[in-house]
C-alpha cells in the first residue's frame, strides 16, 4: 500500500475562515481546556464554531494562519508573530458576543484564566501557536506536521523562539519532535483545573 505524503500547508485567506472555524470546532470537542471553561464533558462543534471564527479573523491580518488538507481544509493552525500574541481589551469587547455564545455566564470568570496564562507567557520574541487542530476524520495523515513546519523554518531563519500551551499529555511527543520542550507544568485556575504544559522551542 502506498502512503501519500500530505500536501504542504498554505497561508489562509478570508475565504477559508468558515471552514477553518468548523474544522477547529470539530477538533476541539474533547479538549480539556475547553471542557473546563464550558463545564461540558463534550463541547459540541456548534457551540464553539463562532469562537474559532472570531479568533481566526483576529489572527488572519498577521498572515500566519495556515491550512492543510487534500484539496480542502482538513487542518488549521493559528499563529501569532512576535509581539502580537496578546488578546487586547478592544478585541475582547468587539468579539464578546461570540465568546458569550461559547461560554455563557462563565465568560467573565474565564477571563481570569486568560489573565493567568498571560502572566506565564514568555517575554522573549517568539511565534505563538494559539490553536492547531485537524478534523477527527483526517487525523494521522501528517497534517499537524504540515501546519507546524513552515513556522519552525521561519522562526529559525529569524532566530526567534516558539511557544505553545499544550493541554494533552499525549501530544508532548508530537511537539517534542519539532524541538519544543516543556518549560513549565501548571494547572488552569478553578476547581479541578486541567493540566497545561507550557512548551518553548529555541531557534536552531
Amino acid at each position: 500500500m502506498v502512503h501519500r505524503m500530505p500536501e504542504p500547508s498554505r497561508v489562509a485567506t478570508r475565504a477559508d475562515v468558515p471552514t477553518i472555524a468548523t474544522t477547529l470546532s470539530a477538533a476541539f470537542v474533547d479538549d480539556p481546556v475547553k471542557q473546563h471553561l464550558t463545564g461540558l464533558a463534550h463541547v459540541p462543534p456548534q457551540r464553539s464554531v463562532a469562537f474559532f471564527d472570531a479568533f481566526t479573523r483576529m489572527q488572519l491580518r498577521h498572515d500566519h494562519v495556515y491550512v492543510a488538507g487534500d484539496g480542502r481544509v482538513q487542518g488549521a493552525a493559528l499563529w501569532s508573530p512576535p509581539g502580537h500574541w496578546k488578546v487586547s481589551a478592544g478585541q475582547i469587547v468587539r468579539w464578546s458576543p461570540r465568546f458569550l455564545k461559547m461560554y455563557g455566564r462563565r465568560f467573565l470568570p474565564n477571563l481570569k484564566v486568560l489573565l493567568a496564562l498571560e502572566g506565564l507567557h514568555p517575554t522573549e520574541p517568539h511565534y505563538y501557536l494559539e490553536f492547531v487542530g485537524v478534523h477527527p476524520q483526517h487525523q494521522g495523515k501528517g497534517l499537524g506536521r504540515a501546519l507546524i513546519e513552515p513556522v519552525v523554518e521561519l522562526a529559525d531563519r529569524e532566530g526567534v523562539g516558539m511557544y505553545l500551551e499544550n493541554s494533552k499529555e499525549k501530544n508532548l511527543a508530537f511537539y517534542g519532535r519539532h524541538g519544543f520542550q516543556v518549560r513549565a507544568h501548571t494547572h488552569l485556575p478553578g476547581r479541578n483545573g486541567p493540566p497545561a504544559w507550557l512548551m518553548w522551542r529555541d531557534p536552531k
